[in-house]
């Protein structure tokens, strides 16, 4: 304890003194007590300690050798144990695998097959051994490989099993497989490769495709027919034979089309089978065909059958016979849109279109044409002769006049003698479907007039024509009315048998061309053609050739311009009767000239119209003509245009080809202001090139025609063909074309078009 004198740690002895009331207490300072006792202790715990960390260690290394040498003997125990195991799985599970009836392929990272199990080698395309080691891709159908390429890119992606269904054609035929694809994947995570397990499930799919017809077939209240994916026919059900006639072994294997009736064109049965493609069904009204050749409406709904994988197997038809229907609403509706004696539109129906026909014009901004025509006296057929013979006269009329028409026109009988007819999408340009609407009206007149021969009696029948233009304006179905109407009037006023348009000027203008075509046809009977021949130079100004030009003589208008008889001779088609005239005459005026020192050298140049060059007879006349007029033909130069090479262009370039056989010279007029196309410049047996003068007149002050002339020249140039300038009519024109390389020349410069005896006394002076 601790000493309260000295605040020392003390052991203390307490002891009583015998017989006496003392006691005596002895303390020894700590330290001393034990200072002897520390030390040796300290030594013995040393001791101690060593010993016991010495013996601990040997114990310890005793111990752990004998832990090892058991650890080893139990190693080997679990190897042998696992040998025999891996042994027993191995043969268990070759045992399995050999009995899994499902194929088995194992793909690499590169998807080649590096293991293949399949109990039926029947089912593999090929034998194992040639599809080892192999991609998918080398041994599937091109569509299949494309499938295998999603499929096993969301494996290797997503790490995921995918499962899908396929049709494939092995050496047992045509079967379908469910597969499994599952990914191989090492215990890092690393993909290693697809494992594909997949099972025949041909049976399964035909149950389920009898189950779906079984289905569809349930409902089957109407006429039904099932057909493969090919539109082969399956099936037919007792309804179906009753409807149509064909028993089902008539049916069984063969193709749909069977029923058709040529009633609906090929876009029909496009827009038809799309619909059922896209949307799995259409629905709608089909003419069809029965087995006796009777022609019948139906009403058919189709429906496509697809299996779990969306793959189309089958197509189910349910028909209904709508005849009855059908005529039903013939009925009415014949009654109330048609005339009951001619079958003609009625005023009702026509208005309708007329309506759509004036937003049709609105929107196309085009023209089109409204015409009134009334029967001149009919009253007075009807009151001689009795109404059956003017019913009679009316359906002659209605079927002639809808002869004359397009599909796209409307010919109504708006009242008792009365016909209306619309004509749509005449053309863009007022008067060119003013010109167009005159010519379909006296084709309708003369059609009408033909009618007298319809009836037993002798009667002359004729009718007047009131015609206005339908435009893109805002006037409403009756003003046209009223316009076409007024036209009538004052065509009736004016004698009857004739035409009169709403508009006063074009009426005047058409007067003056009806006037003009009337002299035209006329012409060449009263011997007023005549042939025109202007020079054609070279850069010293010697006249090389001529170009013949069509004039016209007119005993009351003179010499009319080309500009206003050669579009009517184009439109009426009379430019192939008066093209082979001028073509003869140029011909006879060749072969003159051979026969004389001074002219032989001249070329000759005759337009040919791409109206008059693909007339069927072309080629035979102007082979007739060459024999006639015995021309030289190397001297004779037919120029053509570029329109004539836009439609049926390997046909013109078969007639050239014909042309330049026989040795004539081919030139292509008005280079550059039509079709310009050098893919047919470069195909085509040209020997020239003829610039037109609308660019040679600019040349000095345009710098886009003095480009496009300068690139004609270098491309005749490229292309070795002589190049000609017409048009030319200033020396400062001439100088231009000299320095950029065209030596050609004709124009009022060196000489206007004159008649053959002024052209050789001009050649005779120079």
């Amino acid at each position: 304890m601790w000493s309260s004198l000295d605040q020392r740690e003390r052991i203390f002895w307490v002891q009583r003194v015998e017989n006496y009331p003392i006691w005596v207490v002895v303390g020894m300072d700590l330290d001393e007590v034990l200072a002897g006792w520390r030390q040796r202790a300290g030594i013995t715990i040393g001791i101690f300690i060593a010993i016991v960390l010495l013996g601990a260690w040997g114990v310890r290394h005793y111990l752990k050798r004998i832990r090892l040498a058991q650890l080893l003997q139990h190693r080997l125990k679990e190897l042998d144990q696992a040998r025999t195991q891996a042994q027993t799985g191995e043969a268990q599970l070759r045992t399995l695998i050999n009995s899994i009836q499902d194929l088995i392929i194992v793909f690499d990272q590169n998807n080649q097959m590096t293991y293949m199990h399949a109990l039926d080698e029947g089912m593999l395309l090929k034998g194992k051994d040639s599809l080892l080691g192999k991609h998918y891709n080398e041994v599937m159908p091109p569509g299949l490989s494309k499938r295998f390429d999603t499929v096993f890119e969301q494996v290797r992606q997503h790490r995921q099993a995918v499962t899908l269904e396929y049709q494939l054609r092995v050496p047992r035929g045509e079967h379908f497989f469910q597969a499994v694809a599952s990914p191989l994947v090492h215990p890092d995570g690393r993909f290693s490769g697809t494992l594909l397990v997949a099972r025949d499930i041909t049976e399964a799919k035909q149950s389920e495709a009898e189950l779906n017809i079984a289905a569809a077939a349930f409902q089957a209240h109407l006429g039904i027919i099932i057909a493969d994916a090919e539109g082969k026919i399956l099936k037919a059900n007792p309804m179906f034979t009753q409807i149509t006639g064909y028993s089902e072994a008539e049916v069984i294997g063969r193709d749909a089309k069977m029923f058709n009736s040529n009633r609906h064109d090929p876009g029909f049965y496009r827009r038809l089978w799309r619909s059922v493609k896209q949307q799995g069904r259409w629905e709608g009204e089909v003419w069809s065909q029965r087995k006796s050749g009777d022609i019948f409406p139906e009403w058919v709904v189709i429906s496509s059958i697809r299996n779990a994988d969306q793959q189309l197997t089958h197509y189910v038809a349910t028909v209904v016979d709508i005849s009855e229907r059908k005529a039903a609403e013939q009925e009415i509706h014949q009654l109330a849109f048609y005339d009951s004696v001619t079958g003609l539109a009625n005023r009702r129906l026509f208005m309708d279109r007329l309506g759509a026909a004036l937003k049709e014009a609105r929107r196309h901004r085009s023209y089109g044409a409204l015409l009134l025509i009334d029967i001149d006296h009919f009253k007075q057929v009807n009151d001689v002769f009795g109404h059956s013979i003017g019913d009679r006269l009316l359906q002659g009329v209605a079927r002639l006049l809808h002869q004359q028409l397009r599909e796209s026109d409307t010919l109504a009988r708006v009242g008792g003698d009365e016909f209306a007819i619309l004509i749509q999408s005449l053309d863009a340009d007022a008067a060119k479907a003013a010109q167009l609407a005159e010519l379909i009206a006296h084709k309708l007149m003369v059609a009408i007039r033909r009618t007298s021969s319809l009836i037993e009696h002798s009667v002359s029948v004729t009718a007047s024509i009131g015609i206005t233009l339908l435009d893109y304006s805002t006037n409403e179905q009756n003003e046209y009315l009223q316009q076409a109407d007024m036209a009538l009037f004052q065509a009736k006023a004016r004698g009857r048998d004739t035409l009169c348009f709403f508009d006063p000027d074009m009426q005047a203008t058409l007067l003056a061309s009806t006037r003009l075509e009337r002299d035209l046809r006329q012409a060449q009977a009263l011997n007023q053609w005549q042939l025109y021949y202007q020079p054609q130079v070279e850069v010293n100004g010697k006249t090389t050739g001529v170009e013949a030009l069509l004039r016209w003589q007119h005993p009351e208008r003179g010499l009319v311009s080309p500009g206003d008889f050669i579009p009517l001779l184009e439109s009426t088609g009379l430019i192939i009767e008066v093209g082979a005239w001028v073509l003869e005459r140029a011909c006879y005026q060749l072969a003159s000239w051979a026969q004389h020192d001074r002219f032989c050298h001249l070329t000759m140049s005759v337009n040919i119209s791409p109206l008059q060059f693909h007339d069927a007879e072309f080629i035979p006349r102007i082979t007739a003509i060459f024999e006639r007029t015995q021309a030289p033909l190397d001297r004779l130069k037919l120029e053509v245009t570029e329109s004539l090479f836009v439609d049926d262009r390997d046909r013109a370039r078969d007639k050239m080809l014909f042309l330049k056989a026989l040795g004539v010279r081919l030139s292509l007029d008005d280079f550059g202001t039509g079709y310009s196309s050098l893919a047919y410049l470069a195909q085509l047996p040209l020997d020239q090139l003829k610039i037109d003068q609308s660019f040679v007149r600019q040349v000095l002050t345009s710098s886009a025609n003095a480009a496009i002339v300068e690139s004609t020249i270098a491309l005749a140039k490229s292309l070795n063909l002589e190049v000609i300038a017409e048009g030319v009519e200033t020396q400062a024109q001439q100088a231009w074309l000299f320095a950029h390389g065209c030596h050609a020349y004709q124009g009022y410069l060196f000489g206007r078009p004159v008649t053959i005896d002024a052209l050789e006394a001009e050649l005779d002076v120079s």
